[in-house]
């Protein structure tokens, strides 16, 4: 009788431990999952009472325009990152677009004039450049980053051919107006734009029978697969929308600069990937409203560097190191979805 009394106290031990161990995960879990908007929130708070000018309307005015970019780009990535892909041909695709975006529209170097229906034109080049990445990594079985990494220098190639070394400059009134304008002196058209998309990324991605399945599969491909979802299909979908993602980034960067140059694109893939690290996208793990906290913190953080007047090599080492620190933070907790 004492043996076997020992036995179950050991027994109700061990199972005391193992609740307590989940409800320790569990909040460990919730910090971890709100970590990314607290951040935000103290940042935002200590550049309002630290930063001269943070405040000010053209600062913030500032701000919107300065995450138009990066959110329509995110927004693209953050479908590939959670099947546990990668893109890297964003900034090549980008500059591509809107070089040829460029010369559709009313430019310097030509006669066209296709308005509205350029902007068709270039989404559906994204289209097929993102189907060519999906359809080449499923169907050859190459890694992801190789395919992108390839397009990246082909779509850069091509995007110099079209204009012949000598980048057009955009010289239709309505694109021009556009670049400048906002509603009611507010919110800049461009960031109206990058938030339309945005919404539609969250419909997809969290109202639709693809983006559940993006989900299953970067949680777990073969219990996907097994459920019968269609793997293949779905990773295909994934690249081609953020090929359309990219190539409408490209556009708006043309109509931003109002000039159609490859380099549109420079410097456009550390800003989005690190925007959706530290918002908390991993394979299986986050959405949309971790992308837009990761993009708003980037932004942000940028924005508050230039106000101190920090150089530009130290900032990109700064902003380095939060990205390194925030991907080993969350190694631990995605080991086996980050390898996958």
């Amino acid at each position: 009788m004492r043996i076997a009394g020992t036995s179950n106290l050991a027994d109700e031990t061990v199972a005391s431990q193992f609740v307590q161990k989940i409800k320790d995960d569990a909040k460990m879990g919730v910090v971890r999952r709100y970590a990314p908007t607290i951040v935000l929130v103290v940042m935002t708070l200590f550049s309002m009472i630290f930063v001269p000018g943070f405040m000010s309307w053209k600062n913030l005015n500032n701000l919107l325009y300065q995450m138009t970019l990066p959110l329509v780009l995110a927004t693209g990535l953050t479908f590939v990152l959670l099947i546990g892909g990668i893109d890297l041909s964003l900034e090549g695709v980008m500059g591509f677009s809107g070089s040829i975006f460029t010369l559709l529209v009313l430019n310097s170097k030509n006669s066209n004039n296709l308005g509205f229906v350029a902007v068709l034109i270039v989404v559906a080049l994204g289209f097929v450049i993102g189907a060519t990445n999906g359809i080449l990594h499923v169907k050859l079985r190459i890694p992801s980053f190789m395919i992108t990494f390839a397009m990246a220098s082909i779509a850069k190639g091509f995007g110099v051919l079209s204009y012949r070394s000598i980048p057009a400059t955009i010289r239709s009134e309505s694109i021009i107006a556009l670049s400048r304008g906002s509603l009611f002196g507010l919110v800049p058209y461009m960031t109206l734009i990058a938030m339309g998309i945005f919404f539609v990324g969250v419909i997809i991605l969290n109202y639709t029978a693809f983006g559940r399945a993006v989900y299953a599969i970067g949680d777990n491909e073969l219990s996907a697969r097994a459920a019968g979802i269609n793997i293949d299909r779905v990773k295909i979908g994934v690249f081609t929308l953020c090929g359309v993602m990219i190539s409408i980034a490209g556009l708006l960067g043309a109509v931003r600069l109002k000039i159609g140059n490859v380099e549109i694109g420079y410097n456009q893939l550390f800003p989005t990937i690190a925007a959706v690290t530290v918002g908390g996208i991993y394979p299986g793990t986050g959405g949309m409203f971790q992308t837009i906290i990761g993009v708003l913190i980037y932004t942000e953080l940028s924005n508050y560097l230039t106000l101190m007047g920090v150089n530009t090599f130290y900032k990109q080492a700064i902003q380095g190191i939060i990205i390194l620190v925030a991907v080993a933070l969350s190694a631990t907790r995605n080991r086996k979805r980050i390898v996958k």
